[in-house]
């Protein structure tokens, strides 16, 4: 996906009060970040941040942190944050927003973080073989996820690629993780409290059947 420049990005990034400009020195050390004991869940690749902020906005009780690489990107997922809490009237302390490579993940947070649960939404399927090994369900970025995740901690996955899916399921299998909820249409289900992302509401449009599941480590 092609991201235009957002000058205006970075300057209300660095101006964002949940914003980490620096995420690396909380290794280890996020629920000082959060002030409080509550658990821990994680979204890689964030988008422009819709998901995260009803998501965020509906579980106060749970903190997150939420990742993307660009800029741009960042850019509107702090402005939707903001915007669903205002509008909710509550206050933004427990999301922590980041510009990060998510193949580095296990730089960033540590086994002692202990995350409960990791949100993939929509993440790029690489259909070329060649470039398989960068698909954030791969079971290389899979063992990755196992370092950090806690004990039963669990991973919700959502994609509107059959193949993706389908080589999803068998990542994780093989990988350690076990199946605990697969659904081959997701909207067609009886699944409760399903949040759709901006991904998703297009490809839902367009008839594109939505693929979910939950692993469980």
């Amino acid at each position: 996906m092609h991201i235009r420049s957002k000058p205006w990005a970075r300057p209300e990034l660095e101006a964002c009060r949940f914003f980490q400009a620096n995420p690396l020195e909380h290794r280890g050390a996020w629920q000082k970040v959060f002030e409080n004991n509550h658990p821990l869940h994680m979204e890689v690749g964030c988008g422009k941040g819709t998901f995260m902020a009803e998501l965020g906005s509906q579980n106060p009780g749970i903190n997150y942190i939420t990742i993307d690489l660009i800029d741009g990107v960042l850019g509107w997922a702090n402005r939707n944050i903001q915007t669903t809490y205002t509008k909710k009237n509550q206050p933004i302390n427990n999301i922590q927003l980041m510009s990060w490579d998510i193949e580095r993940i296990d730089l960033l947070i540590a086994p002692e973080d202990g995350v409960e649960r990791i949100y993939i939404n929509f993440c790029n399927p690489w259909p070329l073989r060649k470039h398989q090994k960068k698909r954030l369900t791969h079971p290389k970025q899979l063992r990755k996820y196992q370092a950090l995740l806690k004990h039963h901690g669990e991973i919700h996955f959502k994609t509107d690629d059959d193949g993706l899916f389908e080589d999803s399921i068998a990542y994780f299998k093989s990988s350690g993780f076990t199946i605990k909820t697969l659904i081959p249409d997701l909207h067609a289900s009886d699944y409760p409290g399903n949040i759709e992302t901006e991904h998703e509401k297009m490809y839902v449009a367009k008839g594109v059947k939505i693929k979910f599941l939950i692993a469980m480590l």
